[in-house]
């Protein structure tokens, strides 16, 4: 008996998987699962290739009422432009949950993951930012910077967003292409002190080995999302805001003492003894959210294997629904 496996390009991802509610919806029910505790979901397998300035990442999930899991491979090999070739590509594969048999292979060349990862910002900003954001500020000038502050327009509608990278020339580009996404003034700051101070949503996106965001920038009133440190040794947070923080909360905390920020602040010595909350701790009620509207919070998204399965089931409806991609008898 033949088993079809549909096979799906980036361009054809593009045109059926959006950044949108729907999105949002799916990576949120995947961190309402991960609080579970019922989530089988291995630590993540990555590899830091200094020899050739690359890393590569393989997470996975199994996530209970899920019809499907995806195993997820991230290459990043950063001498690469100067090939000519992007720096970042990857793919999914898609299995079910029942028999194990591969349902999809999506050749997306890190598309979907730059969709969970933006969708898992505004999940973050749905339940921890301040119930109204004026201005938005975001560190980069990468893709995340640009998706991280479109998703969390979704949720928290702000009209003002303000951008730092260190090329002005880079972060001008991006305050554009917020601009054409979004109804929103974008502002391209020279000063990452600015982009922090005038803002009660924040997002950093960089893959920083230093700390680009100082602890004494932060204000009452305000959240930040930090999601570019994901492997030893980056940091973009000065330790000790984690520390002073009103409330830190990871997206699964023994993947932040080895990956993410808090990784930082246990090496310095600032954070000792209990581990932080999770994020689908916050959402399923299990863990207080935002103490108070002048708060001080941070979110620590090192992306998760639950958010691949989410994000590779979503497509694989959307991809069925838009008759796209090619099936392919095995």
């Amino acid at each position: 008996m033949d088993h079809e496996v549909l096979v799906a390009t980036e361009k054809e991802l593009r045109t059926a998987v959006k950044l949108d509610l729907a999105a949002i919806e799916v990576v949120e029910k995947a961190f309402v699962a991960l609080a579970s505790g019922e989530v089988v979901m291995p630590p993540i397998l990555s590899m830091d290739l200094p020899a050739v300035h690359g890393e590569v990442d393989v997470k996975t999930a199994w996530i209970p009422g899920f019809d499907g899991f995806a195993i997820k491979v991230s290459p990043g090999f950063f001498d690469n432009p100067k090939l000519g070739l992007p720096s970042l590509n990857g793919l999914m594969i898609l299995f079910s949950a029942k028999t194990g048999l591969v349902e999809a292979l999506f050749l997306d060349n890190g598309y979907l993951t730059d969709i969970r990862t933006a969708a898992a910002g505004a999940v973050a900003a749905k339940y921890l930012a301040p119930g109204t954001v004026r201005t938005a500020g975001v560190i980069g000038t990468g893709v995340q910077a640009r998706l991280q502050i479109a998703a969390a327009h979704l949720v928290r509608p702000f009209r003002r967003v303000l951008v730092w990278g260190r090329d002005l020339d880079k972060a001008k580009a991006c305050a554009a292409d917020i601009a054409q996404m979004i109804p929103v003034e974008a502002i391209a700051v020279e000063e990452a002190a600015r982009a922090v101070g005038d803002c009660e949503l924040l997002v950093t996106t960089t893959p920083a080995r230093e700390p680009v965001v100082k602890a004494e920038w932060l204000h009452p009133g305000m959240h930040v999302t930090a999601m570019g440190s994901d492997q030893a040794g980056k940091n973009e947070i000065e330790p000790k805001a984690l520390a002073e923080a009103d409330l830190y909360v990871a997206d699964r905390a023994s993947q932040c003492e080895m990956l993410g920020e808090l990784r930082a602040a246990i090496a310095a010595g600032l954070w000792t003894g209990r581990m932080p909350s999770e994020l689908g701790d916050v959402i399923t009620g299990k863990t207080s959210g935002r103490p108070s509207p002048g708060a001080i919070t941070i979110c620590d998204l090192t992306g998760t294997g639950a958010q691949d399965t989410a994000i590779a089931t979503h497509a694989f409806a959307a991809m069925r629904e838009a008759g796209g991609g090619t099936s392919i008898a095995t």
